[in-house]
């Protein structure tokens, strides 16, 4: 899934008329044209994270590896084949043993770890924080864990995509699409399993949920978060999908409350999964009870250079 991007809460209440009214529980102190920066400030920052060249338009492979010794390099009698051009024919190996990875490069093989070459190293994974990464020219790779799976993630900082890359489309920004809502936490935090859009399961922790109103009518979103984090993950699909944005639905930050239960859910901040960018992500998709009978008519579209 990757890291979290911290943004910064407007306090804007101020609802635009359209088919149904926010109904805001405390007058709006910022004006409507701060709020139209502040979301044009928001996509820009969006658009520079995706073209970064760690970004998700340079994911390039994404291999799930076996127990034993997998070979890699772009030759293709290798279990792991990298793409040609951009790789040596054998790198050399990753051996996987139970849960622990070590890979082992070839001595001809200049293969970087923080500017130090590598031949013979335990590779840390993304499940407890920064894993191990590797370099070789344009190329940079490391492990991820999704379930109890282990897989290489390759990216490439010279990745095609890049210039393919044309921006998105989303809806206008309307500030009656920025609800507010309260958290309601469960007695204690809920491990909750969830598909992802190859097939696998990832387990995350889900400490309540928001209650909003849309139309008068009331409805709720799980949220994930754990303790330390300032703001909750939101993992929802709703109306619009397989029409105007992602069939798998969208994610959304959301801050958590301070002092009390109230915050505000921004759907003009409701952005695509990164599998929406690359075959090679491992998006959690929402859950049926986070799947919204109403269309959420903000935030991003679907993203028509995508690989579905």
């Amino acid at each position: 899934m990757g890291q979290s991007t911290r943004l910064a809460n407007i306090f804007l209440v101020q609802c635009l008329m359209i088919s149904f009214s926010c109904n805001p529980s405390e007058p709006s102190n910022v004006s409507e044209s701060s709020y139209m920066k502040e979301i044009d400030s928001w996509r820009n920052r969006r658009i520079a994270s995706l073209k970064d060249k760690n970004g998700w338009l340079s994911l390039a492979g994404l291999f799930w590896l076996e127990e034993g010794k997998n070979g890699f390099g772009s030759d293709q009698t290798n279990d792991i084949i990298f793409p040609a051009g951009k790789a040596p024919d054998f790198i050399g190996s990753f051996v996987l043993e139970g849960k622990q990875v070590r890979v082992k490069v070839r001595p001809d093989v200049k293969v970087l770890h923080e500017g130090e070459p590598v031949h013979d190293m335990i590779l840390q994974s993304d499940e407890n924080g920064t894993p191990t990464i590797l370099s070789l020219e344009s190329l940079s790779w490391y492990i991820i864990k999704r379930g109890e799976k282990l897989a290489v993630r390759l990216k490439d900082s010279e990745n095609p995509r890049f210039k393919q890359f044309k921006g998105i489309n989303s809806y206008p920004i309307d500030s009656a699409w920025r609800i507010p809502a309260h958290f309601e936490s469960f007695e204690k935090p809920n491990r909750t399993r969830m598909a992802t859009i190859l097939g696998t399961v990832e387990e995350l922790t889900s400490p309540g949920v928001l209650v909003f109103e849309i139309q008068d009518k009331t409805y709720q979103l799980d949220v994930i978060a754990e303790p330390e984090d300032d703001q909750f993950w939101v993992i929802f699909g709703d109306q619009t999908n397989r029409d105007s944005t992602y069939g798998g639905g969208r994610y959304l930050y959301v801050d958590k409350p301070e002092s009390d239960s109230a915050t505000i859910i921004d759907f003009n901040k409701a952005y695509n999964p990164p599998c929406v960018f690359s075959e090679f992500s491992t998006c959690p998709l929402p859950h049926e009870r986070n799947r919204l009978p109403v269309k959420i008519i903000a935030g991003e579209k679907n993203y028509e250079n995508g690989p579905h």
